[in-house]
C-alpha cells in the first residue's frame, strides 16, 4: 500500500520531548488546547466525566468558543458511559463529537476491533502521541499517584501527520459533520530542530501492522541492549521468537511490567510466560509503586518507540494503535536514564530461583489456565475479523 511505504519514512524538521504522565501530561492537552487557532482533535481509547475529564473538556470548549475547529473522537466502547448532557455541553459549545465504532449501530461487526490510541494534535503543527487516557487515574489527583505512563510531544513534519491521520479517522467514523483541513498558508513554519520521527499504525482489520513491524525490526537490529515497558505483556509468537533470537546473539534485553494490575487476571496469564523468559536470560523487572500503564522501548541509546501500543495480541491483532519512533541519540539516551531509574528505585527483579520458590505447581497451573483463558477470550472476540484494504 502506498500509505504503508510513505509511513515507513522518517521525517527529519521535527522538536520531541517525551512527558511523563500525571500533571505534567494534562497540563500539555490544556497548553496545546489553549494555543490552538484554526483546528484541534482528540483522540482516545477512554474518555470519563470525571475532575480530569471535565477539565480537558473545559479547555476543549474554550478552544471552541474561539471559533477554533473541534473534534473529538472516543472509543465507542470504552467511553460509552459519558452522559448526553456532556456531550450535549459540548456540542453547544460548537465541539464535535464522536464515537468511534458505537455497539450495535456501526457498519461493521468487530467488536475487538476499538479506538485504542491517544492523540491530541493542533493546527496540524504540534501534537502529543500517548498511552493515556481521560480519566483521574492517569492523573495526580487528590494525592492519589497517577498510573504510570507516557506521552510524546512533538512539533514539526510529524504533527502535520498525525493531523491527517485525525481527519481521515474521523471522516471515516462520523457520518455527519466531515472535517477538512485548513489551508496550507495557516500552517507554521518547521522548526529548525532535526530529529528524525515516523508515524507508526496498527489496525490488522485493515492489513497496518507498522508497529508490530517495528518491534520485530528492533529485536533484528539490536546490538547491544533494549529495554522494554509494557503494560500488557502477551506477544505475538513471531516477537517472541525475535526476542529470544536477540537474547541469543548477545542483547541485553530488559522488560519492565506491572507488579498491580488494573485487570488481576491478564497478571496472572502474564506470568505464565516468565519461565520462558528466564529460559531466554531475559531480565524481569515488576513496577511497585502504582500500576504500570506505559507503553514505551528504547534500543542502544539510539531509538525509541512510544505510544498506544502494548506488546500483545491485542494490539497486533485487533486495535487500532498509533506510536511514533524516533531515531535520536540525545532523546533516547534520556528516556533509557528514565527507564534505568525506575528499574533501580521502583522495581523488584523477578528471577527464576524467586518465582519458583513463590509459586507452586497448583499456582503455576493456575497461570496456564488463565493464559490459555486469554486466548479463548481474544479468539471469541476476533476470530470473524478479515483482512481487507481501506478505502481512501
Amino acid at each position: 500500500m502506498p500509505g504503508e511505504r510513505k509511513s515507513n519514512q522518517y521525517t527529519i524538521h521535527n522538536k520531541v520531548k517525551i512527558v511523563r504522565g500525571g500533571a505534567d501530561y494534562f497540563n500539555c492537552i490544556e497548553e496545546i488546547a489553549d494555543n490552538a487557532r484554526y483546528s484541534l482533535h482528540l483522540q482516545t481509547y477512554i474518555y470519563d466525566e470525571d475532575e480530569t475529564g471535565n477539565r480537558v473538556a473545559d479547555a476543549l470548549i474554550r478552544a471552541a468558543k474561539r471559533k477554533v475547529h473541534v473534534y473529538v473522537l472516543v472509543d465507542g466502547y470504552a467511553s460509552q458511559r459519558l452522559s448526553p448532557k456532556f456531550i450535549a455541553r459540548l456540542h453547544e459549545a460548537g465541539v464535535q463529537f464522536g464515537f468511534f465504532e458505537p455497539f450495535f449501530k456501526s457498519n461493521t461487526f468487530y467488536i475487538g476491533r476499538r479506538l485504542h490510541h491517544k492523540i491530541i494534535v493542533a493546527d496540524a503543527n504540534v501534537c502529543m502521541v500517548a498511552g493515556i487516557n481521560i480519566s483521574n487515574r492517569y492523573n495526580d489527583i487528590g494525592g492519589n499517584k497517577a498510573w504510570l505512563d507516557w506521552a510524546v510531544h512533538a512539533s514539526g513534519e510529524v504533527a502535520r501527520g498525525i493531523n491527517d491521520v485525525c481527519i481521515k479517522r474521523w471522516n471515516r467514523s462520523v457520518i455527519r459533520k466531515k472535517c477538512v483541513p485548513f489551508s496550507n498558508a495557516l500552517l507554521a513554519p518547521l522548526p529548525a530542530d532535526e530529529c528524525m520521527v515516523r508515524i507508526r499504525r496498527n489496525d490488522w482489520v485493515f492489513k497496518r501492522t507498522q508497529i508490530t513491524r517495528s518491534y520485530q525490526e528492533m529485536f533484528l537490529n539490536a546490538s547491544r541492549e533494549a529495554t522494554i515497558m509494557t503494560s500488557y505483556f502477551w506477544p505475538p509468537q513471531k516477537l517472541l521468537k525475535r526476542m529470544a533470537g536477540a537474547s541469543y546473539r548477545g542483547v541485553k534485553i530488559k522488560l519492565i511490567l506491572t507488579a498491580k494490575a488494573d485487570v488481576p487476571f491478564t497478571k496472572y496469564a502474564e506470568r505464565y510466560l516468565y519461565p520462558w523468559l528466564f529460559r531466554n536470560n531475559i531480565e524481569v523487572y515488576e513496577y511497585q509503586s502504582n500500576i504500570l500503564h506505559g507503553k514505551v522501548a528504547v534500543c542502544d541509546n539510539e531509538w525509541i518507540t512510544g505510544g498506544s501500543y502494548n506488546v500483545n495480541n491485542i494490539s497486533a491483532f485487533a486495535s487500532v494503535e498509533l506510536n511514533l519512533d524516533i531515531k535520536n541519540t540525545q532523546i533516547a539516551t534520556e528516556v533509557n536514564d528514565k527507564l534505568q531509574d525506575i528499574i533501580k528505585n521502583d522495581c523488584v527483579q523477578i528471577t527464576k530461583s524467586d518465582f519458583l520458590t513463590k509459586n507452586n505447581i497448583r499456582t503455576r497451573l493456575f497461570y496456564y489456565l488463565s493464559y490459555r483463558f486469554i486466548h479463548l477470550v481474544f479468539y471469541l472476540f476476533t476470530f470473524y475479523f478479515i483482512q481487507k484494504r481501506e478505502k481512501n
